[in-house]
């Protein structure tokens, strides 16, 4: 039916889906894309930050308190008070937060609930990174409860170790590079400890040294030599078959 009345009431039904469209939180890293009118709309999830919001790391013991807010869609967590690290990073009171570091440092995760997102600060093994939003009215088109998790800012391969990062940078893991900067020594780690990033175990980390970025000895030593090994018992084996054969 194309009549006026028709063509008046679609346009009425249309009108609030272009507006949360147009709307969407800027800095959620989150597009919806329209496509065909039979299929659903289909989510894409940036790794970078966006217009609109701000990613801080903070080193621990943080010094951030927490509390409830109610300045997006479903409310959220918002930045009680800030000082030590999280003062020196550059956390505010106010900020309201969009994500932080997952338990274990991996993902960031929406900050929906704020038992769950201090539960997940305290149990994070590394700095904590939080994504936050100063923009009222951004932050009130945010619907933290809808949000996907993304993926954790990358830890090595061009992010700049801060002073007190290096003096702590003795160890790498070799399989994803994640720069080992607590301030227990390494050396204090028990067996089952496994890198925050990749889950390897503690014998796939190396020496590292923070000027150069190289890691030497330990399991950086430890691959051409297994690789050696097997070589040369192939080898041998060849060699043994042969004879058999001869």
């Amino acid at each position: 039916d194309t009549s006026p009345i028709a063509m008046a009431a679609l346009s009425t039904v249309a009108t609030p889906l272009t507006a949360v469209r147009g709307s969407s939180f800027a800095g959620a890293r989150v597009r919806s894309k329209a496509v065909a009118a039979a299929g659903p709309a289909r989510r894409v999830v940036a790794t970078r930050a966006a217009a609109g919001e701000t990613i801080i790391t903070v080193e621990k013991p943080l010094g951030v308190n927490l509390k409830a807010s109610n300045k997006g869609v479903s409310g959220g967590v918002e930045i009680a008070s800030a000082r030590g690290n999280a003062a020196k990073a550059g956390l505010k009171a106010g900020d309201y937060v969009v994500y932080t570091s997952s338990f274990f440092g991996d993902e960031l995760w929406p900050a929906d609930q704020l038992g769950f997102v201090r539960s997940a600060l305290n149990a994070c093994p590394n700095q904590v990174d939080f994504v936050i939003v100063r923009d009222a009215k951004i932050a009130a088109t945010v619907d933290v409860k809808r949000l996907p998790k993304r993926p954790s800012p990358p830890r090595f391969g061009g992010r700049k170790l801060s002073a007190a990062q290096k003096e702590r940078a003795t160890h790498v893991c070799v399989d994803c590079g994640y720069v080992y900067t607590l301030p227990t020594p390494f050396g204090e780690q028990g067996k089952d400890y496994k890198c925050p990033q990749c889950n390897a175990p503690r014998s796939r980390f190396a020496n590292y040294d923070p000027e150069t970025g190289k890691a030497s000895g330990g399991a950086a030593s430890n691959a051409p030599l297994i690789t050696t090994a097997a070589t040369v018992i192939g080898v041998v084996g060849i060699g043994y078959y042969l004879a058999q054969l001869l």
